[in-house]
C-alpha cells in the first residue's frame, strides 16, 4: 500500500501539547498508542476516557504529542509499533 502524507509537522520545531492532542482525539474514533512493547487500543465510539487518561497515552514526558503520530481517516496511531502499522496500513 502506498501512503501519502497530506500534512507533516516537524515535532522538534512545532509543539503540539495537551490542547492539540485532545482536539485530535475528539476528531478520532480509534486510538492506537504504543510505548515500548505495549500498545493500547481505545475505541472512542464505545469508550469515553477522561482527558487525563487520553493525555497520559498521547503525550510524552515533556508534555508534547508523542512522535510519530499518524492519522488514517478517523484512526490515530501514536508511537511506533511495527505490527500495528502493518495491520492497519495493509488492510
Amino acid at each position: 500500500m502506498k501512503v501519502h502524507a497530506t500534512t507533516t509537522v516537524n515535532a522538534k520545531s512545532e509543539v503540539l501539547g495537551k490542547k492539540e492532542a485532545l482536539k485530535m482525539a475528539a476528531d478520532s474514533s480509534e486510538i492506537y498508542a504504543s510505548k515500548g512493547t505495549k500498545t493500547v487500543h481505545l475505541d472512542l465510539r464505545k469508550e469515553k476516557p477522561s482527558a487525563e487518561v487520553l493525555a497520559g497515552i498521547m503525550l510524552g514526558p515533556t508534555g508534547n504529542l508523542r512522535a510519530p503520530t499518524l492519522r488514517i481517516g478517523k484512526t490515530l496511531l501514536i508511537g511506533f509499533d511495527e505490527e500495528t502499522y502493518d495491520r492497519l496500513l495493509n488492510n
